[in-house]
């Protein structure tokens, strides 16, 4: 049957997993704020990333860094299926201690053996260890791969990441991220994206995109959490906030074919709807 299917497990804070599969569809372009790394079950999977089409055969695995535009398709009518780790680039940074480590060859054939245990027991959460021990497997996976990494001030990069987490519905000019990060302008770009794989408008354009997505699964119109974007955001229902990480491009929704099927959860389908990225037939 032609469709995506969907499934997320149990994860940590800054770690979710993905099992998909799909048949006769693909996904169109798009980026994720974390990294991707998942292993092919079944099929082929194609993709296209930074200019070049990609194949990832069963056993093999794929790492896309943040921020990177990639798409997805079954290479065969078979289709494809695969289970993937999402991981928060901060934990990334934390374990490598410095720049994140970027891996150009985005197929991998001998990853960290420490990785396919975490592809088993699929719902349930991951405990404090178990994601301390997946987050370095990935970090020595993407570190044995990545070429020389730029020089870090992890201290000040910090401070910037948490002055947009803060309050990312307010603009922040570049004078007040030099001050807050004692560093020059461009030193703030280039080590901010260094260290988390994106630059602080995006970053900060993500965390509003959080905002919303926490209101619209509290049960708010998607039109009020959709404008909750470019307003200062309420504090968090603890209710929901287990249910918030998501990641556009992750989700299927508004497919052009009537034959799709997916199967998704509502805090996804509010985040595809904000970023527009969307499974075709």
């Amino acid at each position: 049957m032609t469709g995506a299917t969907l499934r997320f497990g149990g994860g940590a804070a800054g770690i979710e997993r993905m099992a998909a599969s799909l048949v006769g569809v693909s996904f169109a372009p798009h980026r994720h704020d974390t990294y991707a790394v998942g292993m092919t079950l079944t099929g082929v999977q194609t993709f296209r990333y930074r200019g070049e089409v990609r194949h990832c055969l069963p056993g093999e695995w794929h790492v896309l860094h943040p921020d990177e535009l990639h798409d997805g398709a079954p290479g065969t009518d078979d289709g494809f299926g695969y289970r993937i780790f999402y991981v928060d680039p901060a934990l990334v940074q934390a374990a490598v201690g410095g720049a994140l480590p970027f891996v150009p060859d985005p197929v991998v054939r001998d990853p960290d053996p420490a990785l396919r245990a975490y592809l088993r027991d699929w719902d349930r959460p991951l405990d404090e260890v178990e994601a301390v021990e997946l987050t370095a497997a990935i970090a020595d996976t993407l570190s044995r791969r990545a070429g020389a990494r730029p020089a870090l001030d992890v201290a000040a990069v910090s401070r910037v990441r948490a002055l947009l987490a803060d309050d990312p519905t307010r603009p922040h000019p570049a004078a007040e991220l030099e001050r807050v990060a004692g560093l020059d302008r461009w030193s703030v770009a280039r080590q901010f994206r260094a260290a988390y794989g994106t630059s602080p408008t995006r970053f900060r354009t993500l965390r509003r995109l959080d905002v919303a997505r926490r209101l619209a699964v509290a049960g708010r119109p998607l039109a009020e959490a959709a404008a909750a974007r470019v307003r200062r955001p309420e504090p968090p229902d603890p209710r929901v906030q287990g249910r918030l990480r998501a990641h556009p491009g992750s989700v299927a929704v508004g497919a052009r074919s009537t034959t799709t099927t997916t199967s998704v959860t509502s805090a996804r389908v509010v985040r595809n709807r904000l970023t527009g990225c969307a499974v075709s037939a």
